[in-house]
Order: C-alpha cells, then structure tokens, then sequence
C-alpha cells in the first residue's frame, strides 16, 4: 500500500460530476472537544485526506465526532472518510493533529493560554508515548502551545513536530494591518512569532504592505486589537474554534509539501523552541527571520526565557509527581 509523506489517495467521491481525489492519503486527529470538532469538519470540507482518523479520551467519543464528521462528508460529497481509532492506531498517517485538551476549568484572567500548563501535560505525554517513532508530521493546538509542541517532542521523540500559535497570530495580526491600511490581506507581509501568548512579538518594523515598508500610526491599538482578539472571541463563543483549525489546514499543506511558502510555526529545541518564521520548499522548512529593532529582538529574548521557565515548571511538576 502506498504511503509517506504526500502520499497521492487513488480513490474519491463524485462532487458536481467529477471525481474528487483527496491529495493525502490518511491524517489523524485527536481531540473530539471543540477545537478537534472546527478540525474535523475543516479537514472534510476541504477534502484534504482520503482518511481521517480520529482519536479521543475514549473511543466513544471519537466514534461520535467521526459520525458527525460522516453526516458532513455525505452531505458535500467530501472525499474525505472519517474513522473512529485509538492514537496508538495513528502510526500509519501522513500527519497527526494534536488537539487535546485536560478538563479542566482556566481560573487566568491574564496570560490565559498558561491556564492549561500543567493541566494539559497528562494527555499530551499520553499521546506522545503512544505515537513514540511516528515519522510524519505533528501539528500541535493544545495550548500552552509553544510548551505542549516542545514537550511532545521530546517525550515522541519525532522530529517533524510544529506548534500552530504563531501561525494564527501572525493571520489575525495581517488582518489587522490590512482593515487599518484598507488594503486586502494579501497585500499585507508582516510576523508575529515567540510565544504564543502574552509575550507574542509582533515584528512591526518588517511589516509591509504592497511591498512597501508599513507604520501606522496606531500601532498600539492593533497590538490590543490582536491580544484582546482571542478573550473576545471566547466571551461570545465559549472557545476559539475556527481560527485554529484554519491554521492547521495551511501549516499542513506546507509541512506535507503540497505546497511552497511562508509559515509562522513554533519550532522545539532541547533547550528551548517558540514560534518563529519559516518557508517550506517540497515539506523541508528554513528559518527565514525578518529584520528586527532591537526592542523587538529584546522582546523575543524575554519570550524565549519566559517558555524555559515555564518549561522547568513542567519538568518539576512531572518529577514531584512520579
């Protein structure tokens, strides 16, 4: 059977009168909660997978978002076909989409996305050992996300393992500057990368629009506008879904070498790892940083020291605990 990364699915559905090939042959998904749920049906309306599995706390959850995510597929003809698995039963996909998530309730007024820090470790070093040796890609949402890409790593001992924060901000911040500058989004190049967080660095002084170096003069409102940007959303909705999932369809046409280009992805090291800028050539990704002040530059020192702190916390935690 055919396999590997990209991977070309032989088999379709029929949509409008033509046959739909899906261009990956299996990706994985664990998480049934809200963010696993925007993924699922993301992944089915674009027809992005001939398979996608689906793992949760339980298999009965699972089976139910892989119904769901059926009724969908039925509905437009996706050639995509849901399934319920374990995550051990992942191994044999393309990509893996790491959406999990403790129960938990996040008590953070401020710098919300560390709620979860030790919270969502359990799960996340339960999935990294039963995907231990996977060699496809794994795009991590779990928030911390910076933390959790960084710990799953190195408990996986993957080495295609990207985190997905930097790549909504970067998104978000784009729109940003394109409603202030009334141009269309395409016409704005600009990064947010470190943390994806409170310490998220906006690279301000690289932003672009038509190609033309950018400033505007309300700076420090679209830098509110991007921080309050994710709380706004929860308070109306209970979580962000649709964002997330959308950076995960773009990160894995790049990682899976479907396409070549820019993404804003967090990179894990052994001493560290954050968000930073990235262009993909056939899947291979080079770091491509932006010119930076030296504020900025002082900005992603203080977020990369922030993420190591934050990541001996963990380490603590997990030896108090054994």
């Amino acid at each position: 059977m055919e396999s590997g990364t990209g991977a070309a699915a032989r088999s379709g559905r029929r949509r409008g009168g033509s046959l739909v090939i899906a261009p990956v042959r299996t990706v994985g998904l664990v998480g049934a909660g809200a963010v696993g749920q925007a993924v699922a049906a993301a992944l089915v309306t674009a027809g992005f997978a001939h398979d996608l599995l689906i793992a949760s706390r339980t298999i009965e959850q699972a089976a139910a978002l892989a119904s769901d995510a059926d009724d969908l597929r039925n509905t437009i003809a996706s050639p995509t076909r849901p399934s319920p698995v374990t995550a051990a039963g992942l191994h044999t996909c393309d990509a893996a989409i790491m959406a999990v998530r403790a129960d938990f309730t996040n008590a953070h007024a401020s710098d919300v996305r560390m709620g979860g820090l030790l919270a969502n470790t359990a799960p996340v070093i339960d999935v990294a050992g039963a995907l231990r040796g996977f060699d496809g890609v794994v795009l991590v949402v779990t928030n911390p996300v910076d933390l959790m890409t960084r710990l799953f790593a190195q408990v996986s001992g993957c080495t295609r393992v990207y985190g997905i924060g930097s790549n909504l901000d970067t998104a978000r911040y784009r729109q940003l500057v394109a409603e202030h500058a009334r141009v269309p989004v395409a016409a704005v190049d600009g990064h947010v990368i470190g943390e994806h967080g409170d310490a998220a660095v906006i690279c301000a002084s690289a932003t672009t629009v038509h190609g033309r170096p950018y400033q505007p003069h309300s700076s420090h409102g679209i830098r509110q506008a991007l921080r309050q940007r994710p709380s706004l959303i929860a308070a109306g909705t209970g979580r962000v879904r649709a964002g997330p999932a959308g950076a995960v369809l773009s990160a894995l046409a790049k990682t899976l070498g479907l396409a070549d280009g820019p993404e804003n992805l967090s990179v894990p090291r052994a001493d560290g790892g954050h968000g930073m800028p990235l262009r993909f050539t056939a899947g291979r990704p080079k770091v491509v940083m932006p010119s930076m002040t030296a504020d900025e530059t002082a900005q992603l020192a203080a977020a990369d020291s922030k993420l190591r702190a934050a990541y001996q916390h963990i380490t603590q935690h997990l030896e108090t605990t054994r």
